[in-house]
């Protein structure tokens, strides 16, 4: 349990750190004056004043926001006077960078963890066999004496490079002898297994879970940053599938999304398997936290560049009060949607382990 929390606080921490830095950065760039810099939402725990803006942390932990001076929030503050410093006053091109600054800082937050990742270990990109990552107990395969962590190399023979390779095999050949083999801690091991006809699939299964063992090489800091920014545009792509499908209909809501709840039960999990994991992790939820941030939704970043593309086709701002109206509309459905993914995650705790 202490390792979900604390793994929990650094990846929401960090997260929502880096996504109001870059707000702040760029709305002090600007002249824009920031009242609040806060962690957390109100009411607020502790902090300090520096200058115009107060640093604090706040009791609710489950984001952070920037309360920047002219500003039509979350606080629904319309205390607008025309002076200078205030958001409302500034250009709508500088506009349009302050709120999207925090979301292009969750991209570049993930970008720079991969590329970090790949720079410190390596790229894994020649495959050199079928990884055992788990044998099923009274299988064909416990019997044989796989485990986890070996490496299946060869089948009847034939060298085995991917996971893909061996399914392929095992699949087709139910009923049927196979001389397997493996690797185990650099000793060479062999067996004759014998894949069972499942019932259900119809095809020959030796009970074990693989994926591809893959030979790492060094990385310059050149390909590193290469390699992080590739994998940060491939995760934007699943993502907005993702989300495609689940507009469609082709995936449930309800087993797509989830809250604080899950996302605390998958970091622990993924500190269990190492910082590299939970830094990986990190990265993966930044990309979503800045990709659903960017929706075209009244509260979230994405509603406020809707309304800035709005005002810099008509050349004049939106009414106050329609801007307030939107934001009020947007927080009821926002916390609504909050209420549901709460209880949703809550009912899918059964599915994860500490």
């Amino acid at each position: 349990m202490l390792t979900t929390l604390l793994s929990f606080a650094f990846v929401l921490g960090l997260l929502v750190f880096v996504h109001e830095l870059g707000h702040f950065v760029t709305a002090k760039m600007v002249g824009i004056k920031v009242e609040r810099f806060s962690l957390g939402f109100p009411p607020r725990a502790f902090g300090f004043q520096r200058g115009d803006t107060d640093y604090c942390v706040s009791w609710l932990p489950l984001g952070g926001y920037v309360k920047m001076a002219g500003m039509i929030d979350e606080s629904l503050d319309d205390s607008l006077t025309g002076a200078p410093w205030e958001f409302a006053s500034k250009p709508v091109w500088q506009r349009v960078i302050v709120i999207s600054a925090g979301s292009i800082m969750n991209f570049v937050t993930a970008t720079v963890i991969y590329a970090g990742i790949v720079y410190v270990t390596g790229i894994g990109d020649q495959p050199v066999g079928a990884l055992v990552n788990d044998t099923l107990p009274d299988t064909p395969a416990a019997t044989a004496g796989l485990i986890s962590g070996d490496i299946i190399v060869a089948i009847d023979g034939d060298s085995i490079t991917m996971a893909e390779e061996l399914i392929g095999i095992v699949n087709s050949n139910a009923g049927n002898e196979l001389l397997f083999r493996w690797k185990r801690d650099g000793q060479d091991y062999e067996s004759t297994i014998i894949p069972k006809l499942d019932s259900v699939s119809s095809v020959g299964l030796i009970g074990i879970r693989v994926g591809t063992e893959v030979l790492y090489r060094d990385a310059g800091l050149l390909e590193s940053i290469q390699f992080g920014c590739l994998n940060t545009y491939k995760f934007i792509v699943l993502t907005a599938d993702a989300l495609k499908q689940i507009l469609s209909g082709n995936e449930s809501l309800r087993d797509s999304v989830g809250g604080p709840v899950i996302i605390a039960k998958l970091a622990g999990e993924s500190a269990r398997h190492g910082f590299q994991s939970l830094l990986a992790f990190t990265a993966f939820i930044s990309l979503n936290l800045g990709f659903f941030n960017l929706l075209p939704f009244p509260v979230l970043d994405g509603g406020h560049l809707v309304i800035l593309l709005i005002e810099g086709v008509m050349r004049k701002p939106v009414p106050l009060k329609a801007r307030i109206f939107i934001q009020k509309l947007g927080m009821l459905f926002l916390l609504a949607l909050m209420v549901f993914i709460l209880i949703n995650d809550f009912t899918r705790l059964d599915r994860f382990n500490f």
